[in-house]
């Protein structure tokens, strides 16, 4: 009887783990009582900050009017195609924000922009061009070093350019390959910079459903995210790093006492 006892406590305690450790892998759980709460509607735009790189285009119908605010940067050499030589063609002059938000705008000066989403740049910047166009032009703007970077437990660790300068924590991760069985899904860990050069370090547990309601699931440019190992895989790297030093430890031994056995036979 003692012994069934013990057994049954045994895989009591094996099957009560298991549900315990299942519990933290799934990710967004008790999605339903999200579903009855209310939380105000709105989409995320990713504002300018210090370091972006942009390209902005001035369209109206007659491109000579606008050609004096789209600058072009000449190629400085040619592309080999077979056995002729082609040039390549201009590209869109990019416009670095410095460190106080300002970019240096053809014919309208100093711009000062950090901080304002790309739509209300292009708002003002329609507005200042007023006085020098007959009709209101067109003015586009994009990011062209909007980046995340994703470290720690995952598959395919990395720095990745994101096209649409929208990306959320899970499309981050599945840029990465998602997380390994080592990754603590309650404690992943993003490093944010914001245009004072403030950094920060957010905890973020996606387990919990209410992330997608959180003002950082939404990622800023140049954001970094970092997934931390569990205590098994710190402990296996520690149990790795022991086994090498006892096997290279033992195989110094060996050495020795192999040569002080041919100096003792030799002799």
């Amino acid at each position: 009887m003692k012994i069934s006892r013990m057994l049954g406590i045994l895989v009591l305690t094996v099957l009560m783990s298991g549900c315990n450790s299942y519990k933290k892998v799934p990710y967004l759980q008790n999605s339903e009582i999200i579903d009855q709460i209310e939380y105000p509607n709105s989409l995320y735009d990713a504002k300018i900050m210090p370091k972006d790189l942009l390209t902005i285009t001035v369209n109206t119908t007659d491109p000579e009017v606008a050609a004096p605010f789209n600058l072009t940067v000449q190629t400085p050499y040619n592309v080999t195609q077979g056995n002729k030589y082609v040039s390549q063609q201009p590209t869109l002059q990019q416009y670095l924000v410095d460190n106080n938000g300002d970019i240096d705008f053809p014919v309208l000066g100093t711009l000062r922009i950090g901080g304002m989403t790309k739509s209300s740049v292009e708002t003002m910047i329609q507005e200042k061009l007023k006085p020098y166009l007959k009709e209101t032009p067109i003015v586009t703007v994009r990011m062209v070093n909007y980046k995340i970077s994703v470290l720690g437990e995952v598959a395919r660790p990395g720095t990745f350019t994101v096209s649409n300068e929208k990306v959320n924590l899970m499309e981050a991760l599945a840029m990465a390959g998602d997380m390994t069985v080592w990754g603590l899904r309650d404690n992943v860990k993003l490093i944010r910079e914001d245009g004072q050069g403030e950094r920060k370090i957010i905890e973020l547990n996606l387990n919990d459903a209410d992330i997608i309601h959180s003002p950082y699931f939404y990622l800023q440019q140049n954001d970094v995210i970092y997934v931390t190992p569990n205590r098994q895989k710190a402990k296996n790297a520690d149990i790795g790093n022991q086994t090498s030093f006892w096997f290279s430890g033992t195989s110094i031994l060996i050495s020795i006492a192999t040569l002080v056995t041919t100096i003792i036979l030799n002799n």
